[in-house]
């Protein structure tokens, strides 16, 4: 394999992998075959594998996600790409009151080991109905895995784990990411659900990332850096099971805290993570908890108006000035 990989050729990377050691893993989803995706996530996929479990399907979110849940009662592993996860909203009914309830509702005796793969997120100017970063929706409903990674190395091996796993998991791709590059990860790269990663260490303020946002929150700390405030970056990775131990840890040592999430403001997951904190380490804490989120507004087209709701750079530098004078 190649020196660099990128995001995107990760993903049809990580399922080629689960596709070649476990011949139960199916792919289906719109245009996801010959023309091997919108985002190009599923390049060659139908070539080595073929026809018979790598499908077209018709432009009905209800129909992919549906197929899916039958295939993975029923002994496959089906992995279902929705386009974008905006339209995660036209299978709602499956996702949050079907596929997640299935194994509860008969006592364990049916397993719904599926994933649905979608395209995430803002900052390219997509518009409202296209833009938008929806794991919050995704997190209000008990009995969903949720990932998100943020590096191609991720992708890879939460990929993997996402695929084996019994449960259903909604595993996030993030349209922004999709050409950075990083190492490929070796042979039978695993990384388990739930296992978030410090990808900074820093003394003074814990910044805690997803997907996106851990990017941003690195090129935070390099600016940081240099007025004296040294920040640690954690990667949640995933929101379902959340790593709150390893956030209470970084806190431990830093004694404070930021949230940087795509997610609007309100219901974000970062009210979840402040929330532990304060309930679970408050006596770790030497200022306030503190959260830069998007704003609660439908996202713009233009590009200079996106800018102003999503998080970026200077927000997040701003707000940890903020909390390191506290």
């Amino acid at each position: 394999m190649a020196d660099v990989i990128t995001y995107r050729e990760a993903v049809a990377e990580g399922i080629a992998r689960e596709m070649r050691r476990d011949a139960s893993v199916v792919c289906l989803g719109e245009d996801i075959a010959a023309a091997g995706g919108v985002f190009k996530t599923t390049v060659g996929l139908r070539a080595e594998f073929g026809p018979e479990r790598v499908w077209d399907t018709p432009i009905s979110e209800q129909a992919i996600v549906g197929a899916a849940m039958g295939a993975a009662m029923t002994g496959m592993r089906p992995v279902a790409e929705i386009m974008f996860s905006d339209f995660l909203a036209c299978c709602w009914d499956y996702l949050a009151n079907e596929i997640p309830k299935v194994r509860y509702m008969t006592g364990g005796q049916v397993t719904v080991p599926l994933v649905v793969r979608t395209a995430n997120g803002g900052g390219l100017g997509f518009g409202a109905q296209h833009s938008q970063a929806t794991e919050n929706w995704a997190l209000t409903v008990p009995g969903l895995k949720i990932a998100a990674p943020a590096t191609p190395a991720d992708v890879i091996g939460m990929m993997a784990a996402a695929i084996r796993s019994d449960d259903p998991v909604v595993f996030f791709e993030h349209k922004a990411l999709l050409a950075t590059k990083g190492a490929p990860p070796p042979p039978g790269h695993v990384v388990e659900l739930g296992r978030a990663a410090v990808v900074r260490e820093g003394a003074d303020v814990t910044l805690v990332a997803l997907a996106s946002t851990v990017p941003l929150a690195l090129k935070a700390a390099d600016v940081l850096s240099g007025e004296g405030i040294e920040a640690e970056v954690v990667d949640l990775r995933c929101l379902v099971p959340l790593d709150a131990a390893a956030v209470l840890d970084s806190v431990r040592g830093t004694s404070r805290l930021l949230t940087v999430e795509e997610n609007p403001y309100q219901g974000g997951w970062g009210a979840t993570v402040v929330s532990i904190v304060a309930d679970e380490g408050f006596g770790l804490l030497d200022a306030p908890v503190r959260r830069v989120a998007a704003e609660c507004v439908p996202l713009p087209f233009a590009d200079a108006l996106e800018e102003q709701v999503i998080p970026t750079v200077d927000k997040v530098v701003t707000a940890v000035r903020g909390l390191a004078a506290y």
